[in-house]
């Protein structure tokens, strides 16, 4: 049986709150929980707000991070997910990640990174690496520009060209030689990165020596956050345990929406899993573009 609710009847204009910051609380209230996903529509109705009010405000709340505007319409941003959780609301990310990046380093003794995107930086939010982390010049907290590391350009190769564009615009910083600078070298690398079906290489592009092989964590409506195994560039084996990171990717992103990965894995028994889970003829298939090698 469906039940019709009659929708709040829209606030008379002239008992509309004087203040901004009462304006503004209205409409961040009209957000019932992190997962609300909102058209203009629906918060103007909720705050009883004109729309043209609520259009206003909510372009300069999506400015500043507090709200986030995409196909679907609204929903909230980092900086109010974050309030009260010291976190930028990357709590729930961190936990469906957690046993997944404690796998990957123990099937490979690799370092394992967690990151998410930050306008254009890219920002560690988990590190394991046992007595391997401290030869990797990474840190919990600790920002690069997206572009240089494997797991930021797997995380921008599912943002739309004209996304990528404003957010480095003229910002392509250089750490070494190796780093991309060029924001068209930019689009070909992430071009090649969906060819590969999100899987990222790089070599020395964030810091010399190290080699790093990184997948997308997929929400709704793009990358949600992004992981990644580091180790020597001259004897990591990133490509043999490339499908290793493919795989935990999806298993988080299935753990965190299961709607979109046919739901969660049944349980299994506790096992040993094999490093090399993949034949290589399907390695070498999800692996290869023409014309391009690893990088």
């Amino acid at each position: 049986m469906t039940v019709i609710t009659e929708a709040p009847a829209p606030r008379d204009p002239r008992e509309a709150p004087p203040s901004m910051v009462e304006r503004m609380t209205l409409i961040l209230d009209a957000f019932d929980g992190r997962a609300a996903r909102l058209t203009l529509e629906e918060v103007a109705c909720r705050a009883r707000l004109p729309r043209s009010t609520v259009h206003r405000i909510l372009d300069s709340l999506v400015k500043l991070n507090w709200v986030e505007h995409a196909s679907f319409g609204y929903r909230l941003g980092r900086r109010a997910l974050g309030i009260g959780g010291g976190d930028g609301g990357n709590a729930e990310v961190r936990e469906a990640a957690a046993p997944l990046l404690h796998e990957l380093h123990l099937q490979t003794g690799m370092v394992v990174h967690l990151s998410v995107l930050d306008g254009h930086e890219a920002v560690c939010l988990d590190k394991i690496g046992g007595r391997l982390a401290a030869s990797i010049p990474s840190r919990v907290g600790g920002r690069v520009p997206a572009h240089s590391t494997a797991s930021g350009k797997a995380m921008l190769a599912w943002l739309v060209p004209e996304r990528v564009d404003e957010l480095f615009g003229g910002r392509m910083n250089r750490i070494t030689d190796q780093t991309i600078s060029d924001l068209g070298v930019l689009h070909q690398e992430l071009n090649r990165i969906r060819q590969r079906r999100g899987l990222a290489f790089e070599r020395g592009e964030s810091a010399r020596g190290v080699a790093c092989v990184g997948a997308a964590i997929r929400g709704h409506e793009g990358p949600v956050a992004g992981i990644s195994l580091s180790g020597d560039a001259r004897t990591a084996p990133i490509e043999r345990v490339a499908p290793l990171v493919a795989e935990a990717a999806r298993e988080i992103t299935r753990t965190l929406f299961p709607e979109l990965g046919g739901g969660r894995r049944a349980p299994q028994p506790a096992a040993p899993r094999q490093a090399e889970t993949w034949s290589a003829e399907a390695r070498a298939r999800l692996l290869a573009v023409r014309g391009a090698g690893w990088i």
